[in-house]
């Protein structure tokens, strides 16, 4: 039977990561119509309620079971709404190594949720998971999801070329395009633990963001 990640939740100073519901398929279908979710992911377009409470229910629950990997739904501690996916893929278990990738609604925009997210996401993984490596695929023109990756002490690698499919709509025809891809990565020795202060550390928070 393959390895695979427990079913669970990451909680942050903000926000909340933990397993898909049904009852979030409206607001996945509202988030993932916009326009950057559809020119930056390959996630299935149109992403209609009907997909996204099937990805809940089975498809979910079905890549962690398998070993691939897991998605989490990410909500605010303070209202509960939903603001962003985070997924980990082509996990291997020999190497410790996983793929993350995450989608933030346009609204929760420019709030740092997703570097907050993915930051947990790798604290989770080094200390709890013993994992080795995170890795990130940024398309080249995708500068918010590169900013995402220096923030959280990503190191870039290299650029894998023509290595990815970008989309963008013209009426009602989506028009693709091949584009690189920079590969980002994350070591447990990457991560940048805060300065102590008077009392000990500052709350359960063991790592920072950088600027």
């Amino acid at each position: 039977m393959a390895a695979s990640f427990p079913e669970t939740a990451i909680s942050t100073e903000r926000l909340l990561l933990r397993p898909l519901a049904e009852d979030d398929a409206p607001g996945l279908a509202e988030m993932m119509a916009d326009d950057l979710v559809l020119a930056w992911t390959d996630l299935p377009h149109p992403f209609t309620e009907a997909y996204a409470a099937e990805l809940a229910r089975t498809l979910a629950p079905a890549h962690r079971a398998a070993g691939r990997g897991i998605v989490f739904a990410v909500t605010e501690h303070l209202t509960q709404r939903l603001v962003g996916l985070v997924e980990l893929r082509n996990t291997d278990w020999r190497l410790r190594t996983t793929e993350i990738s995450y989608v933030t609604a346009p609204w929760a925009r420019g709030e740092g949720y997703a570097p907050e997210a993915v930051l947990g996401v790798a604290q989770w993984l080094f200390e709890d998971r013993d994992f080795l490596r995170l890795e990130m695929r940024t398309a080249a023109g995708n500068t918010a999801a590169q900013q995402v990756a220096q923030k959280i002490g990503g190191i870039s690698e290299g650029v894998l070329r023509s290595a990815w499919i970008v989309r963008g709509e013209t009426g009602e025809v989506v028009v693709e395009s091949r584009s690189d891809l920079i590969l980002w990565s994350l070591l447990p020795e990457d991560m940048e633990a805060p300065e102590p202060h008077r009392g000990g550390w500052h709350g359960d928070h063991r790592y920072v963001l950088r600027d």
